[in-house]
């Protein structure tokens, strides 16, 4: 298929990797040599405020100070790194070369993309060289994210709010409750990368006043390390 904007549904049972990599190759990725960034940190919880300092290096690895509280700690460390590795740029052939991808229904979120070969059970959508939803096996366990609105940078899209749902993959039982992102970017100065200004998660949790959980981590005064002081 030549086109890789998928305007009418596809015929089940149709290879659309061309489409799949159009929508693959559509996001947002660092260019190579990204040197790192760095700036403040904040992360409020109700009453709560937590700040801090941090440091993304080239390596991609973040590193805190200030946060003495460790699960703090570990929770902001955690989004950058989970930022960051969304943003290597990695060749299609490189990550799918050993998958093969067929087309199954269309439906409002896109069409759907059946993974085979070694990704085997893993499922996408696809709509408007978007991936739309992620349906993965990782870890031992089945994730499963629904984006419902992107930010278009000029040089490949950012999602900007999305879901997030984990499962077991035997029984398709739920693990934890549903997560609720919205993510705002920013470019640095001087024209750098798009990196993260702020991510807002509300979570289900029983347990939780209103049955919610919600937690803000902001990051602020950004800069690339290349010029700091």
């Amino acid at each position: 298929m030549s086109s890789s904007t998928l305007s009418a549904p596809v015929v089940p049972g149709t290879d659309i990797t061309d489409n799949f990599r159009a929508a693959y190759e559509n996001r947002y990725t660092w260019e190579p040599g990204f040197g790192g960034y760095q700036g403040s940190c904040v992360w409020e919880q109700g009453e709560r405020r937590v700040e801090g300092r941090f440091r993304v290096g080239a390596d991609l690895k973040a590193t805190i100070e200030g946060i003495e509280d460790e699960a703090v700690h570990k929770a902001v460390a955690s989004q950058l790194w989970e930022v960051a590795i969304h943003r290597v740029r990695r060749p299609f052939e490189q990550t799918h070369a050993t998958n093969t991808f067929t087309a199954g229904d269309t439906d409002a979120v896109g069409t759907e993309v059946i993974v085979g070969g070694k990704g085997e059970g893993d499922r996408y959508r696809i709509k408007d060289d978007v991936v739309t939803m992620v349906h993965r096996h990782i870890h031992g366990t089945v994730v499963t994210i629904f984006t419902t609105e992107v930010l278009n940078t000029g040089a490949g899209y950012l999602s900007h709010t999305y879901t997030s749902q984990y499962s077991d993959p035997a029984s398709g039982e739920l693990r934890g409750g549903r997560s609720s992102f919205t993510d705002t970017f920013i470019p640095l100065p001087g024209g750098g990368p798009w990196v993260l200004a702020e991510r807002r998660i509300e979570t289900e949790e029983a347990t939780a006043p209103e049955g919610v959980s919600r937690q803000t981590f902001r990051f602020e005064d950004l800069a690339p390390l290349s010029g700091a002081a």
